[in-house]
């Protein structure tokens, strides 16, 4: 944990400038898996699997077993959203809205869209998800990882809302512009992701998670160490595998915000939120309300 907050405070100025520019949103219609190319200038992220590969790798992920979750529970899960009382709640079409905020580039990110994607699969169904790695020149080069630009997320308990502001190659010194966030993500950013609702060390981190605002994250919640040399194949095959240490780290996780979810929803879907994965967390979000 203190890992994660002193590299967070160490690379703060560097997250910030991912969402300074902020404006209308990109609409994206695709609707096919794809895997996300880096163009322009600077050194170019490593080889990413393509055609069924890629589709393996997706489908991993976003159907990972319930036994292997109720099995890991809590697993290496050690840092939580944190409640926030008395807000307006967050909402998208009248549903609850669950709101990331990260860019390609980040390796924090690179790390905790596993457990986000895993716990989101099991409320509803992405399309057009991607695959990506973070910047091969920034810390923990080129972490295998997923990417929610040009994402479409549905469900008929959440709402979600992935803005990657930047891509992973730099272009003039600087990460290219990606996806923009809308004048409503903005504000979302700008109230949630500084005290008092995060700490002062986490303050403008990515990613950021705005959860209906009943909870908020800023930051990873495991360093992105564990995935250092490994690839997409092998972070899936470790999903797989509740004994492993990767996969409990991200199994762990994800059921973690698998809790919480499901303490937004009122405990909908119950088949989820009734599992052994789900009640591994029982008191820990006692002051999130629904």
């Amino acid at each position: 944990m203190k890992l994660i907050r002193e590299r967070a405070t160490a690379r703060r100025g560097r997250m910030r400038v991912a969402y300074s520019a902020i404006g209308a949103v990109l609409l994206v219609f695709a609707v096919m898996i794809v895997v996300k190319l880096g163009s322009g200038g600077g050194e170019a992220p490593s080889a990413l699997p393509t055609g069924a590969a890629a589709a393996e790798i997706i489908q991993g992920v976003t159907t990972v077993p319930a036994a292997t979750l109720d099995t890991v529970g809590k697993g290496g899960a050690q840092v939580l959203p944190t409640a926030i009382t008395g807000q307006p709640p967050l909402t998208d079409a009248g549903k609850p809205l669950i709101l990331y905020v990260g860019a390609e580039y980040c390796p924090f990110c690179a790390a905790q869209r596993w457990p986000v994607v895993i716990a989101l699969s099991r409320f509803g169904t992405f399309t057009n998800l991607g695959l990506t790695t973070s910047a091969a020149d920034d810390a923990y080069p080129n972490t295998p990882t997923l990417s929610f630009h040009g994402t479409t997320y549905s469900s008929q308990y959440i709402a979600f809302q992935g803005v990657e502001t930047t891509t992973n190659v730099r272009k003039n010194g600087q990460y290219e512009p990606l996806d923009k966030l809308t004048d409503a993500q903005a504000q979302v950013v700008q109230k949630y992701n500084a005290p008092p609702y995060v700490s002062k060390d986490s303050a403008g981190s990515i990613p950021f998670m705005d959860f209906a605002n009943k909870a908020v994250l800023a930051g990873a919640t495991y360093s992105p160490e564990l995935l250092a040399a490994h690839t997409h194949a092998e972070v899936v095959a470790a999903i797989k595998d509740p004994n492993s240490q990767l996969g409990r780290a991200i199994n762990g996780n994800a059921n973690a915000l698998t809790a919480l979810i499901c303490k937004i929803t009122g405990a909908q879907p119950a088949e989820v939120c009734s599992s052994a994965a789900v009640k591994a967390f029982q008191g820990e979000y006692a002051n999130v309300s629904q």
